[in-house]
């Protein structure tokens, strides 16, 4: 299932189309009724399904269908391709962020049909989670609205398979410069968006320092502050114009119980009180935008009690982490239902050139589905 699942190109900036498709079809296969949740163009859809009786108490498996692009990137191998090494290793883009989880899933389907459920197993696969969990909300409301209140969501992102209930806060900005284009020669005449852009990315970088100093010691991630973030920069036209426009994807990510706000009011005092007021003194026309581009919902862990007592059985574990990244189970947690995150691979090898998942980890995850089929036989 995982190399059929890593074949299609998922990357956010593709249409999930063909691999949601084929998971509906697949599970049709198994007389498993899928509803389709699409985004407003038609181009990507969310899906969930049920197992099991209808009824409240049951099991929400979350994983997302997007993977980030292999673009630049050095791989040995084809990404598109599962490739297994003598290593032990799985090698294919989103082998481990996350279509492990996906693939074990839908591989465990017979064993969920064969099993004599008393409470339901429901899939909730979504689309473009790596460029700010998108498609999570829709597929949350819609989920809950159609089905009877489950009691946990297992949220199934890499976690080496160990249960985690609290993750950070994640904020996501689109920053905007407009200067004044000019000679390269007569920059007294214009103002240069690159340049103003690359003042704030200054004051990001002072501001990080800051926040470094303030590591707490009551959370177990890592690093143990608030982390900021530029990852994309585009501006200019020509090396001899002063640059009309620059845009800067930039985001932070907060410690759970921190302010998740506090980054975004900085900033924009910063811009409002000393950056625009210098860039206008050159030119009234300059302007600076932030603009939201996502916001992803931390999780804390007194909110996810149940539901780390359930996972904490079937791993055979006996405590919960925290992580510093971002997912959707603050999403599901914010419909009220205790969610945790636990599936399969290292967070380290996500995004990574050569991803893998170990086999050892995607036989783990097949055990905590057999120890989760158990308990839900005995409810």
């Amino acid at each position: 299932m995982l190399k059929r699942l890593v074949a299609f190109d998922t990357t956010s900036r593709n249409s999930n189309l063909e691999l949601i498709h084929y998971i509906r079809d697949y599970l049709a296969d198994f007389a498993v009724e899928s509803t389709l949740v699409p985004n407003a163009e038609g181009t990507k859809a969310n899906l969930f399904a049920s197992i099991g009786p209808d009824r409240e108490g049951g099991v929400v498996l979350s994983g997302h269908t997007d993977v980030v692009p292999v673009d630049g990137q050095a791989w040995t191998t084809d990404p598109w391709t599962l490739t297994e090494k003598d290593d032990g290793n799985l090698y294919a883009r989103g082998t481990c962020d996350m279509k492990g989880f996906v693939a074990a899933c839908l591989a465990n389907v017979p064993a969920f049909q064969r099993a004599r459920l008393k409470v339901p197993m429901h899939f909730a696969f979504s689309y473009d989670e790596e460029i700010g969990c998108l498609g999570a909300p829709a597929l949350a409301e819609r989920l809950v609205g159609a089905v009877p209140r489950p009691q946990a969501v297992i949220v199934g992102e890499p976690t080496m398979m160990a249960v985690v209930n609290a993750q950070n806060f994640g904020g996501g900005i689109v920053a905007t410069f407009t200067g004044f284009e000019a000679h390269s020669s007569m920059t007294h005449l214009g103002v240069s968006a690159i340049h103003f852009a690359g003042d704030f990315i200054h004051w990001l970088n002072e501001l990080q320092v800051e926040l470094a100093g303030r590591k707490r010691s009551d959370i177990d991630t890592v690093p143990g502050h608030t982390t900021i973030n530029v990852g994309i920069i585009k501006g200019g036209t020509a090396g001899n114009i002063l640059a009309r426009e620059c845009t800067l994807n930039w985001g932070y990510r907060t410690l759970p119980g921190d302010d998740p706000w506090e980054v975004q009011r900085r900033a924009e005092k910063y811009i409002a009180d000393l950056l625009l007021p210098k860039m206008r003194a050159r030119h009234p026309d300059a302007n600076i935008t932030l603009k939201r581009r996502s916001f992803v919902p931390g999780l804390l862990p007194q909110e996810n009690e149940d539901a780390a007592r359930l996972a904490l059985q079937w791993t055979g574990g006996n405590r919960t982490y925290a992580v510093p990244y971002g997912t959707e189970a603050g999403i599901f947690r914010g419909h009220g239902i205790p969610t945790v995150i636990c599936g399969p691979g290292d967070i380290s090898q996500a995004h990574q050139p050569n991803e893998f998942v170990a086999r050892a980890q995607m036989d783990a995850c097949d055990a905590f589905f057999g120890k989760m089929i158990g308990w839900a036989e005995r409810q």
